[in-house]
This record gives structure tokens, C-alpha cells and sequence, in this order.
């Protein structure tokens, strides 16, 4: 069950005009869902063990066995199946004493059809999150993911990645959207597309950058319009969310949203509705909602530029993207992947990777993440002829950027003990954290220093002449 459009319910009552009334509305309002009558109670539990059914709505006046009566018996052979019940006007009484019993809600028969679609909407949500916490509690508990070929393309080790892999393992399949949150550069896409083969893998996959969109375009793109909407509508368009039915839409950068447009998706992402420009009637959205955003939100909330009820709208499943700096030990495994994937694509036999690259590399803070890691790579392999990869390219590339921009004023802050080192001991220290940063490779801890490689050698050959002196030896 991912979202109401493939939902099954169960009708329960005598009346079959009733039966026919409401069944006609429920395929209005979800679009294809597979809606089954029942006008005899007493058939209702051999349905319920022959049928996958999703939701009963159960009328309690009835011949034979009344829903009061039925309830307890649905309650305790299908106690993970949610039941609406439908009473009169003068039976609220007797409707609270189903809750009590375990309904999930109820709604008189006079009311407007449209609270009932509402309630219906709460009630396939509330069963969505529990099969979600049950996902989540059986996939945490192991180490390793049950649908790997989703994930093809992310290569880590990192406790982090195969965490949220294992939590996009267990949310995929439900309605709700997805945020995934990351600077620029983490793979934001690449964990979208996982979302998509994980959901709905036969779905169209449709993609929209919204940065710098203004309000109107935002939602003629996304909506749609009809025709005559406005001057030069010669006829009507279908927008990215219908191009997007049964399948994915993922929206980047919405962090970039105007206030106008974040209240249309508001709207798209509460009710599943949009309303296509120049059209009378709102259209059922039946795509799955992927976002992405390299903004911090709740910071963008709080001065007040992100509206705070969609923000809690998207917080409830969110994932956040650690940077390259901060997963270093998939150094290797990115390397070894995006050369061979630019090796194939230049027609290049892949190349002997040098072991110093990614000590190399682990020494840069990369802020632009993995896809600036990538275009070193491509710019590497652009010139390579055979043999080994040079480390050249990535020495000039990096020049004296292995540090953050930030470490000059961190420099200024280091915390010392009551007695100072030595320009000695400091320099030997330095030295040492160095080699250690370095996997003892000298040529790229002189780089760290910023002196040559024969100068790094000479301060070690004196360091060990005094280490030697000192022990007599």
C-alpha cells in the first residue's frame, strides 16, 4: 500500500444505494482504488480472510449481525486493520462505544462526503507509519540491507550511509514524502533514485530544479494549466506531478522557494490535490514526493523566509547527507568507482590507481563533496596515457587548499598548556601530526607543512640524531 490511489476497501452496509453512492465518490476521490461492496454482514470475515483489504467502512444498523456486534470479531482477527465506522445521526452513543471497542473513527451518514475522504486519507496515513515503524525496527536490527541493487552507484562503508540506507529501505514504500537534506555535491540525486527503485521502481522518474523559479512558473511547471489559462495558452499542458503518476517526482533546491509557491506545495502535500492553472476543479496528485535542499531549513524558518507548517510537514521523514570531509574511509571505494566509470567513458583502459591518492585526498576538506572529487577525476583521466595515474594533476589542483578556509582563524585559537612547548618541541609535533595525517608519506606531509620534501627529511634526521643522543646511543 503506498498511497490511496491503491488502497482496498471494504463497503459494509444493507443499503446498496448507499453502497453505490459512496463507492462512486471513494473512485472519484483516490482515482483507481479497489473498492469492494458488502451488503450482507454475515460474509464480512470470510472477505476479510480471502481479500487483501486495507480499510472496512462499517454501517452499525444492520440485519442478520450489527456492526457493534461485528467490530470486536474484525478487531481480533485483523487487529492491524483500521475500521471507519458509519452511523445516524441518533446513534453517537453507540459510536463511541465502538471506539472503545477499537474502531478508528467514525462519521454519521449525513455528514458531507468529503469529511468521510478526509477521514479515510487519516486513517491510510495512520497505517502507513505503522508499517513504517515496523520496517524500521526489523531493518535496524540488521547489518545489512535487504535490497541492495537500489543503492547501486553509492559506494560507502560509513556507519552514517548504511543507516539512512536502511531508513530509505523501510519509508520508500509508504505515501509520505521524502526530504533529503546535504550540501552541495553529497549525492542528494543518486539517494532520490534509490527512493524511486525502492517505491515504485515501474514509475516514470521526473526531476525539477526550482531554484530562481518565480511564482508563476513554479506552478504552471508543476500543475499544469488548461487551456486559455492566459494569453498564449493555445491549448492545455500537462504539468510535471501528472507526468510524474504512479512514479517519482523529485524537486531540488526547494529551500529556494518563494512564500507563494511553498504554500501551493503545502497544499499538494495535505490534501494530494493540485489545481492546474485556468482549471474549475482540483486534480488527485499521484506521485511519490521526493524533495532536496542543501539549505538548513529550520534556520530559514526561524527568520522567517520557510513557512513552519511545511517545514513539520517534510520533518517527518528526512534524511541528512554527511559531507566528504566527514566520510573519508570511502576515499577508496569513490576513487575506484569514478575511475573506472571515467575510464569507460573516454574509451581509457583503467589505470593502476596509486595507494598515495587517497591519502592524498584525505587531506583535502573538499567542499564541494563528491562531485568535486569526481571533476578531479575527469580532469586526471583527461590526460592520462598509460601506466599509473599521475598524482600531478591532483597536486596542482589541490595546491595549498588541504586545509579549510576556516584554519587560519582556528590557528589563532589552539589551546595550549600551562607551559608553553618549545619552538622545538612545537616543531616536532607539527611534524608528527603531519606523517600521521599523511599515512606516513613524507612528500604529502611536507605539503601539509608547507616546506619541501628534502627539507621534511632533514628536520627528521636531526629529530632522530637528538633521540639518539639522548639514549647514549
Amino acid at each position: 500500500m503506498t498511497d490511496l490511489a491503491n488502497i482496498s476497501v471494504l463497503l459494509v452496509d444493507d443499503e446498496k444505494a448507499w453502497l453505490n453512492g459512496l463507492s462512486i465518490a471513494l473512485e472519484r476521490a483516490t482515482g483507481s482504488a479497489d473498492i469492494h461492496c458488502c451488503n450482507d454482514s454475515r460474509q464480512v470475515l470470510d472477505i476479510l480472510a480471502t481479500k487483501m483489504v486495507d480499510l472496512v467502512l462499517l454501517d452499525i444498523t444492520m440485519p442478520h449481525l450489527t456492526g457493534d456486534e461485528l467490530l470486536p470479531q474484525i478487531v481480533e482477527q485483523h487487529p492491524q486493520l483500521p475500521v471507519i465506522i458509519l452511523t445516524g445521526i441518533n446513534q453517537i452513543e453507540m459510536s463511541i462505544k465502538c471506539m472503545q471497542l477499537g474502531a478508528f473513527d467514525f462519521f454519521v451518514k449525513s455528514v458531507e462526503q468529503q469529511q468521510l475522504i478526509a477521514g479515510i486519507h487519516r486513517a491510510i496515513k495512520m497505517l502507513s507509519l505503522q508499517q513504517e515503524n515496523q520496517q524500521l525496527n526489523r531493518r535496524f536490527l540488521s547489518t545489512r540491507l535487504e535490497t541492495p541493487e537500489a543503492f547501486v552507484g553509492i559506494s560507502s562503508s560509513d556507519p552514517q550511509i548504511l543507516s539512512i540506507c536502511k531508513y530509505l529501505e523501510a519509508v520508500a514504500p509508504g505515501p509520505n514524502p521524502i526530504l533529503i537534506g546535504g550540501e552541495s555535491g553529497t549525492g542528494k540525486e543518486l539517494f532520490a533514485r534509490a527512493v524511486q527503485k525502492l517505491g515504485r521502481p515501474d514509475g516514470p522518474w521526473v526531476a525539477l530544479n526550482v531554484a530562481g523559479l518565480d511564482d508563476n512558473v513554479f506552478a504552471d511547471t508543476l500543475f499544469g494549466h488548461s487551456r486559455g489559462a492566459f494569453t498564449g495558452a493555445d491549448q492545455a499542458r500537462a504539468g510535471m506531478i501528472e507526468s510524474a503518476a504512479g512514479g517519482t517526482l523529485f524537486l531540488d533546491e526547494i529551500g529556494d522557494l518563494s512564500l507563494a509557491s511553498q504554500v501551493k506545495l503545502l497544499r499538494l502535500l495535505q490534501e494530494g490535490e493540485y489545481l492546474p492553472l485556468g482549471a474549475d476543479q482540483p486534480s488527485q496528485s499521484q506521485a511519490r514526493l521526493v524533495l532536496a535542499t542543501n539549505c538548513d531549513l529550520q534556520q530559514k524558518m526561524n527568520q522567517g523566509s520557510f513557512r513552519h507548517d511545511l517545514y513539520y510537514r517534510l520533518a517527518a521523514h528526512q534524511v541528512q547527507l554527511p559531507p566528504l570531509r566527514e566520510r573519508k574511509q570511502d576515499l577508496p571505494l569513490l576513487i575506484d568507482q569514478l575511475v573506472a566509470k571515467h575510464a569507460a567513458e573516454l574509451g581509457k583502459t583503467v589505470p593502476d590507481i596509486p595507494p598515495e591518492l587517497a591519502v592524498l585526498l584525505g587531506t583535502y576538506h573538499f567542499p564541494g563533496n563528491i562531485r568535486e572529487l569526481e571533476g578531479l577525476i575527469a580532469n586526471a583521466l583527461a590526460t592520462h596515457q598509460k601506466g599509473t595515474l599521475s598524482l600531478a594533476s591532483f597536486r596542482a589542483a589541490l595546491g595549498d587548499a588541504t586545509q579549510p578556509p576556516e584554519a587560519d582563524e582556528k590557528l589563532r585559537k589552539l589551546i595550549f598548556t600551562d607551559r608553553l612547548p618549545t619552538l622545538e618541541e612545537a616543531g616536532r609535533l607539527l611534524v608528527e601530526e603531519a606523517l600521521q595525517r599523511a599515512q606516513g608519506n613524507q612528500t604529502i606531509a611536507a605539503g601539509l607543512l608547507g616546506i619541501s620534501r628534502p627539507a621534511l627529511s632533514k628536520r627528521l634526521k636531526k629529530y632522530q640524531q637528538r633521540t639518539n643522543d639522548e639514549k647514549g646511543v
